[in-house]
């Protein structure tokens, strides 16, 4: 290559510019800043020959490390959960549970606040719940034995409907007689018709209507408000003979008064007169929709397999067949009975609540 000129008007050879790059590369301190068109010839020459492809001048590359960025991810995020549980580790366990974990474990206590006419859920755990049927969750539905899809749907529905009849239903809830919820029983299931036939007229034991309804006499108690506060679910599978199988996990909190207590009062709840109480019933449920080819039924109708309550704050003693909160002076002393959470869903029914003559005292209401 011929000889350059530079700005001074000197001149050198190719030879002295190729040393003067390379010293410039290994860091001598007078290397120019802005080389000549020569020299970018030269360093490209140069580049060339040791095979490294073309780069800006005023451009930087990093060296690239080993392809880890997997493993690094993976740390940050355990970081940031780690970070995470340890600021608040109660909603981590929300985040992670699913639909029904909620509806299992007993929820966070909260500060005593008395209820009021106006707000008679207030300081209860069922301040959040969902009022009435829009509580009670409902699976899609999927064929299962004898029934198609569409018809697990119509069952599932009418189920509901059974709870919101027996359970819901203003009328029943003072006292009337639950024609709705008894036409969707299999007429033809005699135990049950036995149970029907007796529980109203002459309550017992083996025969009390509050097995399958919930019930306040009307002299003594009434509902404050116009919801009853609900949570739990339906579920299903195929049972015998090929019948749907629905199981029904329901949670009722009915806010009461004494019956002649002032409507219209908007106090504390801290006189006898306007003293509200929270019955809470957790009802379980057991039905089978038969194949009629198979078990004598009729249409639009189950058989009741299993049914079984806990309840706190509705009375004990010999069945009534009502609820029969405690008011005032019959209010269970602090510490008598055997403590229960009727918010704990996690506890299997039957062994969280008094059911029968046996009574506990709820812990929270």
């Amino acid at each position: 290559m011929g000889a350059g000129t530079e700005p001074d008007g000197s001149s050198r050879s190719d030879e002295e510019w190729e040393r003067f790059l390379r010293e410039s590369v290994a860091g001598v301190a007078d290397a120019p800043k802005e080389p000549s068109a020569r020299a970018r010839d030269v360093a490209k020459r140069l580049r060339a020959e040791s095979g490294r492809g073309p780069e800006g001048w005023r451009s930087y590359t990093p060296a690239r490390p080993k392809r880890r960025t997997g493993w690094y991810v993976v740390g940050l995020l355990a970081s940031l959960v780690l970070l995470v549980v340890a600021l608040a580790p109660g909603r981590v366990v929300d985040l992670f549970a699913d639909d029904d974990s909620h509806d299992s474990h007993a929820p966070p206590a909260k500060a005593a606040q008395r209820p009021t006419m106006d707000e008679p859920f207030r300081g209860s755990p069922a301040a959040g719940w969902a009022r009435g049927a829009a509580g009670i969750t409902v699976p899609q539905a999927e064929a299962v034995g004898w029934m198609s899809a569409a018809e697990v749907e119509r069952a599932l529905a009418r189920s509901r409907d059974f709870l919101v009849a027996s359970g819901l239903d203003r009328g029943v809830l003072r006292g009337e007689r639950p024609e709705k919820a008894i036409a969707l029983i299999n007429p033809h299931q005699k135990d049950v018709q036995d149970l029907l036939g007796t529980a109203f007229r002459t309550p017992g034991e083996k025969h009390d209507p509050l097995l399958l309804f919930s019930r306040f006499e009307p002299s003594r108690t009434r509902l404050v408000g116009d919801d009853v506060r609900t949570r739990g679910r339906l579920t299903y599978r195929e049972g015998e003979r090929g019948a749907l199988q629905v199981t029904a996990d329901v949670t009722f909190v009915y806010p009461v008064t004494r019956a002649d207590a002032d409507a219209g009062a908007g106090g504390d709840g801290a006189g006898d007169g306007d003293e509200i109480v929270r019955t809470i019933v957790r009802r379980e449920l057991v039905l089978s929709w038969d194949n009629p080819d198979k078990v004598r039924t009729e249409p639009g109708t189950f058989s009741i397999v299993s049914y079984k309550y806990d309840m706190t704050n509705g009375g004990c003693g010999a069945p009534t067949g009502y609820f029969t909160p405690p008011f005032g002076k019959a209010r269970r002393a602090d510490g008598a009975g055997t403590e229960i959470d009727p918010y704990d869903r996690s506890v299997p029914v039957g062994r969280g609540g008094s059911s029968g003559d046996a009574c506990g005292r709820a812990t929270r209401s």
